[in-house]
């Protein structure tokens, strides 16, 4: 009789503890499951669920005084000891590697990729520089990069976010590992790249038959490319499936849950079904409405972009000789309506970010005109600038990068009314600082607490109802639900629809998820390398896209249910 081989990585009846002078925080409790050689596990959860504490778990990592207070790991039938630090240093990176989310914390800026992989290889396998090097060449060709032997010698900063990310999966299989740890690693990518970069750990986890843990709140991730998931809530797994089943057909109440949240690109909805709207926020409404904010006509213009061009760099160089830099944008026409929601969607490096700053009034274009209001914005006096960088207001991808640290959120609130002359004092902002918290969602007890104490989505309410602190009339959103849980960006899309709702905000959305660009958007401007392909609204773009470059971004799109079935079939049957 044939002996069945023992899977990658069996885990059993694993507990976490955080012990505190409060008492002891039990973040994982009885968690256990198999992964196969080849096979790729999906864990799906909200933030605080659990997801990446098995992880460092696996890993040996857990921040102290966190422990593993129950049950067994194992590593191909090894028994996994967290406590022998010796082993699990030797452990990691040789047989465990982990690709992170954010590929630039993990790669040294100060360092060549050439460097970092030689050092790599040679830390888990007997060879020489040289030979070293070669291996370094072709783990880069494996994961798609082009011209290898050129690109090794470059920097991280050289490489675009895509192709740091694939640096990454180069680094994490150059000692050939059994196991590899995905800790979301598509999160910050536009569509195209996230495609290729799943495509990638999918194929090298067939042709390598490495076990890979997929950790991610992106159900569409899953659906291209896990064999099975398994759902955590609060520590536990709530169910546990082959992936079509769990997307098609899931038992769990949460399971339901999380999947009815998932924005979905054939359909837009009104709201999503989620819990989270604020009540009895007609007072902030009120005196929102008693600014700029409320006089807004829907239908006319408010925002215009004339023949905009940007070049980077260019100019002579000292010794002569001259260089004509980097075109960013190329001849840009654009308007926005007075209380239109305004989709801006391309590749990373097409020129979202450059508009967004051009929009938002922080970089003069080389060449054109913006006008807000009917007025040029760069060619008014100081006095109007103030005024449009006060109607002008910008929530970003990151809310604890933007929020200061230092600050109480009711400081942080009350400051842009204070500044603007919207209120006398710190005293006289702080009825109107608690009706925005209210509005956004938060008690008035956050007002005395610092940015650090909230969640994700917390803190992006907060950086919401700061923007809104000024009466804006022009709202710049640049990513702001791209690092947050499906079921609280849901909150957040939901929140920005009421609010451009009843006050007419024109909004400017800036993302690489389609799916919530269909929610929340009227119409859709697509760019790429700096020109536009086409602007449309919103079901025109979906259902009949006219440029072969936005019909190219439709197809990348995860199907969450067919194309679940689609892959796990193709995968079974063998293909890459």
């Amino acid at each position: 009789m044939a002996q069945t081989r023992p899977p990658i990585l069996s885990i059993r009846g694993l507990s976490v503890d955080f012990p505190s002078r409060h008492g002891t925080f039990q973040a994982v409790r009885n968690v256990g499951f198999d992964i196969a050689a080849g096979e790729i596990l999906g864990i799906v959860g909200e933030s605080g669920a659990g997801k990446s504490t098995v992880g460092a778990a696996i890993t040996g990592l857990l921040q102290p005084p966190g422990h593993i207070s129950a049950g067994e790991i194992r590593l191909a039938g090894d028994i996994i000891d967290a406590r022998n630090a010796r082993a699990m240093q030797a452990l990691r990176g040789k047989r465990i590697s982990t690709i992170f989310q954010d590929p630039l914390t993990s790669l040294n800026p100060l360092f060549t990729i050439e460097r970092q992989l030689v050092d790599t290889i040679r830390t888990h396998r007997p060879m020489s520089r040289a030979e070293a090097r070669a291996e370094a060449v072709r783990q880069l060709e494996a994961v798609g990069i082009p011209e290898p032997e050129r690109r090794v010698k470059n920097w991280p900063h050289e490489f675009s976010g895509g192709m740091r990310q694939r640096a990454v999966i180069a680094l994490a299989l150059c000692s050939k590992p059994e196991l590899i740890i995905a800790d979301e690693p598509t999160t910050a990518l536009d569509v195209s790249i996230q495609a290729q970069i799943l495509e990638l750990i999918r194929k090298l986890a067939k042709e390598r038959q490495v076990a890979v843990m997929l950790i991610t709140h992106d159900m569409g991730a899953i659906a291209q490319v896990a064999d099975r998931v398994a759902v955590m809530r609060s520590g536990e797994i709530v169910e546990l499936d082959a992936t079509g089943t769990v997307l098609d057909r899931p038992r769990h109440d949460y399971s339901r849950a999380l999947i009815s949240v998932v924005p979905r690109a054939d359909v837009k909805l009104d709201r999503f079904p989620v819990a989270g709207a604020p009540k009895n926020i007609d007072a902030a409404m009120q005196w929102l409405l008693d600014g700029e904010t409320g006089r807004s006509i829907a239908g006319d213009l408010l925002v215009e972009l004339r023949q905009i061009e940007q070049v980077y760099g260019g100019g002579r160089f000292f010794f002569g000789g001259g260089s004509g830099g980097f075109k960013a944008l190329h001849d840009i026409n654009l308007t926005i309506r007075n209380g239109e929601v305004m989709g801006l969607v391309g590749a990373s490096g097409s020129g979202k970010s450059t508009m967004a700053r051009i929009f938002a009034g922080l970089t003069r274009p080389s060449h054109g005109q913006m006008l807000f209001a009917g007025q040029d914005v760069f060619a008014a006096p100081f006095a109007a600038r103030q005024q449009i960088r006060r109607a002008t207001q910008m929530v970003f991808q990151d809310p604890y990068s933007s929020l200061n640290s230092q600050m109480r959120v009711g400081d942080i609130i009350a400051e842009p009314m204070v500044h603007y002359g919207l209120a006398a004092s710190r005293r006289q902002a702080e009825p109107v600082m608690l009706e925005l918290l209210n509005a956004v969602g938060l008690d008035a007890a956050a007002a005395h607490r610092y940015p650090h104490a909230f969640s994700g989505g917390q803190r992006q309410r907060i950086s919401i109802a700061r923007a809104l602190a000024s009466r804006p009339r022009f709202l710049i959103c640049d990513e702001p639900t791209s690092a947050l849980d499906v079921s609280i960006q849901a909150q957040i899309l939901n929140l920005l629809k009421d609010l451009q709702e009843k006050l007419s905000l024109t909004i400017l959305f800036i993302s690489h998820d389609l799916p919530v660009v269909r929610q929340i958007c009227d119409r859709i401007t697509v760019l790429e390398k700096g020109c536009i392909c086409e602007t449309s609204t919103t079901e025109t773009l979906f259902n009949s896209p006219r440029h072969a470059y936005t019909a190219s971004l439709l197809s990348m799109i995860p199907d969450m249910h067919g194309r679940a079935e689609r892959g796990r079939e193709g995968r079974e049957g063998g293909l890459a």
